[in-house]
């Protein structure tokens, strides 16, 4: 007997499918199909049946097979049938069997209540009024062609968009046929890397250096593809970029030249130059990650080093940090050279940013609702970075807080050994957070500090207070340290 699709949307609000094969008579099929159905859920408890004489017209059986199958299937307690209220499934008959019950989940550790990890804007002031608003104009002036294979270059109003605003904030030199959208910073490395066979070919197949201190899972994308990093020393002024030459086979480096991270502090302009300098003798490649370039406080805004030499530099920028990490949304500057090489490595078409954010967020930025939100983010994020100042200074005035001019986040400077001991602490006290340990490349051979990386933009604005004075009670005594012993 052949496999059937049964429609019984107007008797039962859905269709159903049947599958009718297997050995057997005709009656003892379909008595096995309908009772799989019962026992998968497919059919729930107090679903009525159509009649006897609809299904047999429906399957082309006679009406005494399904009368019998029907009549058989009460009688074991899979369906019930009453005068005037027609058949019905049973109620319980779609119980699991014991054999087929689930595992267990996997008992997880509980949230701490205090969320102070570094690298999250605060999720309850996203912009959702403004947002779906720009989605829907987005969508109401989008041609068809939009609901079409995606450009991999992104979408064109998109980059226009951000050709303006990259100009206008970041002083990058741009045009749009320079921009590749992608996912974020992580996409866009392994477009450049992947297995050394990347975008970048032969400029990017020797070893790469590295900030001493910065994210790990960005070397693990590096290390991952076969490029080997080598960390450069930090110290007050930012990167030591004048190590480069103690590497002749380094082909580029990777920096965070507005705000260091996660230290703080931009590169010093004298080194800013001297990293143009080294790619241009050396023919190597500068990618600069402005990951959380629109907050500043207490200093003039550092432009992009890409407006130096926009050949040398390629351009890396999100909103993970000034809207939020769900909108998974970057954008690569890239040399004229390069453009085509990404493509490649990205494909035919966009497989990795949805359309329709593109066009939301372009509509946002062009409206200029992008700017109103970074401005109340600034006061908002500045206004948290001075309460937990203020409360150090009052409460663990040993305990210095660096890195505090811009960004979403600080350093707070531990006494030496201390730094294991105060994460531990801090759990007890139910605060989430990170040491400085963490973020310090392996083979890094500058002098370890100890400190604690407080994301002061994490916790939503009721929560905060509470946060800081958590992490206050977890904070090691001592006598305060003298700043030589720190870059």
């Amino acid at each position: 007997m052949p496999e059937s699709w049964v429609n019984l949307a107007e008797r039962i609000g859905s269709d159903l499918y049947l599958e009718l094969s297997g050995p057997g008579s005709r009656r003892a099929v379909l008595i096995r199909a309908l009772r799989d159905a019962v026992r998968e859920g497919l059919l729930a408890p107090g679903t009525r049946l159509p009649p006897y004489r609809s299904l047999a017209a429906d399957l082309g059986l006679a009406r005494n097979t399904v009368a019998d199958a029907y009549a058989e299937l009460v009688a074991e307690g899979w369906l019930t049938a009453r005068q005037g209220s027609g058949t019905r499934v049973a109620e319980g008959a779609a119980t699991p069997p014991r054999a087929r019950k689930p595992k267990p989940a996997p008992v997880r550790p509980a949230p701490h209540p205090h969320n102070l990890r570094q690298g999250v804007p605060e999720a309850s002031s996203f912009p959702r009024t403004a947002w779906l608003s720009a989605a829907r104009r987005a969508l109401g002036a989008a041609p068809d062609e939009v609901f079409g294979p995606g450009d991999p270059r992104g979408r064109i109003e998109l980059r226009r968009a951000l050709t303006d605003y990259l100009t206008r904030v970041r002083g990058v030199r741009v045009e749009p046929e320079r921009i590749v959208v992608c996912s974020g910073f992580a996409h866009a490395l392994r477009l450049l890397f992947d297995g050394s066979r990347g975008a970048g070919g032969a400029t990017l197949r020797g070893p790469f250096a590295v900030e001493s201190y910065g994210l790990r899972f960005h070397n693990d994308i590096l290390e991952g593809s076969g490029v080997r990093t080598v960390p450069l020393d930090l110290d007050e002024q930012g990167a030591l970029v004048e190590q480069l030459t103690e590497e002749p086979r380094v082909r580029g480096v990777l920096l965070t030249p507005a705000h260091q991270f996660p230290t703080g502090g931009p590169l010093h302009p004298a080194r800013r130059a001297a990293v143009i300098d080294w790619a241009r003798t050396s023919d190597g490649l500068v990618l600069e990650d402005d990951y959380d370039g629109e907050f500043r406080y207490d200093r003039v805004p550092v432009g992009a080093v890409q407006g130096l030499d926009p050949e040398r530099v390629v351009y890396l920028g999100s909103v993970s940090k000034s809207l939020s990490p769900a909108v998974r949304v970057g954008w690569m500057v890239l040399p004229v050279r390069l453009v085509d090489s990404v493509l490649a490595a990205k494909g035919t078409r966009e497989a990795s940013v949805s359309v329709l954010d593109q066009l939301t967020l372009a509509d946002f930025i062009a409206s200029g609702q992008y700017d109103r939100h970074i401005r109340r983010m600034r006061q908002r994020y500045r206004h948290r970075r001075d309460r937990l100042v203020t409360a150090l200074a009052e409460q663990a005035p040993h305990i210095a807080a660096t890195g505090v001019a811009a960004g979403l986040h600080a350093v707070l400077r531990l006494p030496p050994g201390t730094e294991a001991s105060a994460v531990k602490a801090a759990s007890w006290q139910g605060v989430a957070l990170d040491g400085l340990a963490g973020f310090r490349h392996p083979r890094a051979s500058m002098p370890a500090r100890d400190g604690l990386v407080i994301g002061y933009s994490t916790p939503a604005e009721h929560a905060y207070g509470a946060a800081v004075e958590a992490l206050l009670r977890a904070l090691p005594p001592g006598a305060a340290e003298s700043p030589a012993a720190w870059p």
